[in-house]
Order: C-alpha cells, then structure tokens, then sequence
C-alpha cells in the first residue's frame, strides 16, 4: 500500500489529474451551451418542438439561457470541490513532506556575449569564447 500510496501521491499525477477533472466540469459547461444556446439557434430556420424554461423563443425554438446558468453554476461549485477535496489536502501533504509545491523557476544565470561571434550564451566568468575561442573581458559578477 506504501507504494501505491507514493504513485498517487507523485506531483505531476496529481497535476495531470486536476487538470483533467477541470476540462471535463468545462467540458460540461461548453456542452450546455451549444445544446441550450447554439442548437436552438441553428434549428431557428426551421419550426421545431420548443420546450419551457428561463430563456426566449426565436422562431419557434427557445434558447434555453437556465440551463447554460445552471451549468454555469455547475462548474463552479465542481471546481471548489476539487480545489478543496483535492488541491489543499494535497499541498499540505506535500508540505509536510517537504517539498515546495508551487515554485517559481529559478533565475537564469548572468551571461554575457561574445564581440567577435554574438554567442549570447557564455558565463560571466569565462575569459574565451567556446564558439571561435577569441578572448573576452572578464566582467564582475552582480
């Protein structure tokens, strides 16, 4: 079990699995829309069965504005619930363990670039370009 234990608890699982429970509540969302809101539109050229509901009718066919809202509503509440059930117990855990969550990159090292070839990738401290191999001032470091 301490072993399953540490494959779910890996970082970038839980990452890939977040984000893939947020893309299907979105998915949901984007569904709602084009089913309460796109469709009846399209089908507006010809007359159709409407339904009843917080929305107008456009031709016979009723674009459906409740049940977008609902779905609306649906995605947030979903995402609190994975925030909370899955996003702070999870960075808690990984405090404890000791490790930083969400860290920003580090910062890129300080280079400087050759004269003679415009390589802009050598180390402040080098004195000859690994490029063309031509000498460089030595500069201080900030």
């Amino acid at each position: 079990m301490k072993g399953f234990k540490n494959f779910l608890m890996q970082g970038q699982l839980i990452v890939i699995a977040v984000g893939l429970v947020v893309a299907l509540a979105f998915s949901t969302l984007i569904k709602a829309f084009t089913d309460s809101i796109i469709t009846p539109l399209v089908n507006a050229a010809e007359p159709g069965n409407s339904t009843t509901g917080l929305g107008w009718t456009v031709h016979g066919q009723v674009v459906q504005v409740g049940v977008f809202i609902s779905a609306i509503v649906y995605f947030i509440i979903f995402m609190m619930v994975v925030y909370f059930a899955l996003v702070v117990p999870y960075r808690r855990y990984m405090q404890r363990a000791g490790v930083s969550v969400f860290t920003p990159p580090a910062p890129a090292p300080p280079v400087k670039t050759c004269p003679q070839c415009l390589s802009a990738d050598l180390p402040v401290a080098a004195t000859k370009c690994r490029y063309c191999a031509s000498d460089l001032e030595v500069t201080a470091a900030s």
